[in-house]
């Protein structure tokens, strides 16, 4: 019987944890993408997210590679990047994924990916290893995509209440109950672009540097086996996540939903198109709040947005840290 080449079985287990990565950020983000068609009741929760899930699958063809390439080329200089270096960065990242989905905080998944490679790459080769220029745009887009996502959600918001003032509130319900499934549909193809892109530049950056492609690309078989395996994790649901999103932050009715889910849609598509790795909890998050804003200021529960956003912060440098630790455990028995 041949010898299994060990560097080969590494790489296949490395893989496997990537897809457990890209199935709990699915998992993590299902609030993302079902909170508010379920909170305003427009879907039940089983149908949301077997809705979101489908479309998760769809964003595979046509929305391009460009945020992959940026997590496989623009966090960390592609040379000092192993297979222990990818293992380290998505221990830190599952970890943060698991404690925040316990606790109910919508946090980035993207954002621990890239902590996450980050502190095992530095534990390596040192801080000389980040590309600033990369590691600048994600995180000045930490704090532009949730504005984005808040100032287009107010806008929206107030345009089509505008458009409706002379409209029955049962009459407004019904419409934008059918719209939602549309707005729904569309930011679940943002989210699964945006997201699955996360685990693809992963993978392939591990095939790139264990020397099974030449040069660094993304196969078509890895687009498809990361949105089918986050599609899966959104199907099953982090149901903690959607409470706080959908109920805690503020009251939504169906045309707060539709204009949440839209105004998320369009920052998280426009910038999968530029190549920015975004964070799509961030994102429609601010829309949520942007949408409750247009009530009174006092419609959203500014104490729970609070807790989120320092979970925001807290999340690159804890899963840095996480990461960094597993790269020294890893070490120690190599």
């Amino acid at each position: 019987m041949p010898a299994i080449d060990p560097v080969l079985l590494s790489v296949i287990l490395i893989i496997l944890v990537a897809l457990v990565f890209d199935f709990l950020n699915g998992f993590h983000d299902a609030a993302n993408s079902v909170a508010t068609v379920v909170s305003t009741g427009t879907l039940s929760p089983n149908v949301a997210v077997a809705w979101a899930a489908f479309f998760n699958f769809v964003a595979a063809f046509g929305f391009g590679v460009k945020v992959a390439t940026t997590i496989g080329k623009g966090v960390v200089q592609p040379d000092v990047v192993d297979r222990w270096v990818v293992l380290g960065g998505l221990a830190g990242a599952i970890v943060w994924n698991l404690v925040t989905w316990w606790l109910g905080l919508p946090v980035s998944s993207s954002h621990a990916l890239i902590g996450g490679l980050a502190g095992a790459a530095v534990v390596k080769g040192g801080f000389g290893v980040l590309i600033p220029a990369g590691l600048g745009k994600i995180l000045l887009f930490i704090v532009i995509s949730p504005l984005v996502g808040l100032a287009i959600g107010f806008l929206m918001m107030l345009f089509l209440l505008w458009l409706h003032q002379d409209s029955l509130p049962a009459t407004v319900d019904r419409r934008f109950r059918r719209l939602q499934l549309v707005s729904a549909a569309f930011y679940s193809l943002g989210h699964g672009t945006n997201d699955a892109q996360k685990t693809m530049g992963i993978i392939s950056i591990l095939l790139f540097s264990s020397g099974y492609m030449k040069v660094f690309h993304v196969p078509f078989w890895v687009i498809l086996l990361c949105h089918a395996t986050i599609g899966l994790g959104t199907l099953a649901g982090g149901w903690r996540i959607v409470k706080t999103m959908g109920m805690k932050i503020t009251k939504l009715r169906p045309i707060g939903g539709f204009s949440a889910e839209t105004a998320g849609a369009v920052a998280l598509l426009g910038t999968a198109y530029l190549g920015i790795p975004v964070s799509t909890t961030h994102t429609i998050t601010g829309a949520i709040m942007g949408v409750g804003s247009t009530q009174r200021l006092s419609a959203v529960r500014w104490g729970v947005a609070q807790r989120i956003i320092w979970a925001w912060i807290l999340t690159i440098p804890i899963s840095f840290a996480i990461s960094a630790a597993t790269y020294e455990l890893i070490r120690l028995f190599l």
